[in-house]
């Protein structure tokens, strides 16, 4: 019984804290209540959630210049080689034959070895300057921060939602457990008062 007033007051903490995070979501469409609308905060304000989202990935995450970097390191570049050398080793073995069998009649093994070795250096050193370019071009043509916000706002509800909870339940779960502490040690201090 002396811990009587302490366990309510931690149940109430965590169940108050409970409503607040179950009321971010929830009602997923405005509901009159006592003549107030009430709606959950993500699904009211899902527009602005999905703005701001687009501006934080486009201003913070995702960069033009990063990404051309990435694609035109080296390594990257050396990872598409052997398919380049491929469609080369095609083009001068059967659709040069088939598009102009007159060049492929006195073109022979040496030349051909020589014209993919020319061409492959050509590519090697046009590739990372061609990338750079397209990259360049990319971000004066994609609008990320408008491109996130829209498939956003195309989210359900309920996706949204799922999505949030997949992030954020061990932190949800964590402030609950904050308020039954608040609560139990705020029932604690009423105990303690109620006794002097």
């Amino acid at each position: 019984m002396f811990f009587l007033q302490p366990l309510i007051a931690a149940f109430t903490g965590w169940f108050t804290t409970w409503i607040a995070i179950y009321m971010l979501f929830h009602p997923k469409e405005p509901k009159r209540f006592l003549g107030i609308t009430i709606q959950g905060v993500f699904p009211k304000r899902k527009k602005q959630f999905a703005a701001q989202l687009g501006f934080i990935v486009a201003s913070e995450l995702l960069h033009f210049k990063e990404i051309a970097a990435h694609i035109t390191d080296p390594d990257q570049l050396a990872a598409l080689k052997p398919g380049i050398e491929k469609h080369i080793d095609t083009f001068l073995n059967v659709r040069l034959k088939e598009k102009m069998p007159m060049i492929a009649m006195f073109a022979g093994e040496s030349t051909i070895a020589k014209i993919k070795e020319g061409l492959v250096e050509e590519i090697d050193l046009m590739l990372p300057e061609v990338i750079g370019q397209y990259a360049e071009n990319l971000e004066h043509k994609i609008d990320i921060q408008k491109m996130v916000s829209e498939k956003v706002e195309q989210f359900s509800t309920d996706k949204l939602e799922n999505l949030l909870l997949s992030i954020m339940t061990k932190e949800f779960r964590f402030v609950e457990l904050i308020g039954a502490v608040l609560g139990f040690m705020i029932g604690l201090i009423q105990m303690g008062l109620s006794l002097l």
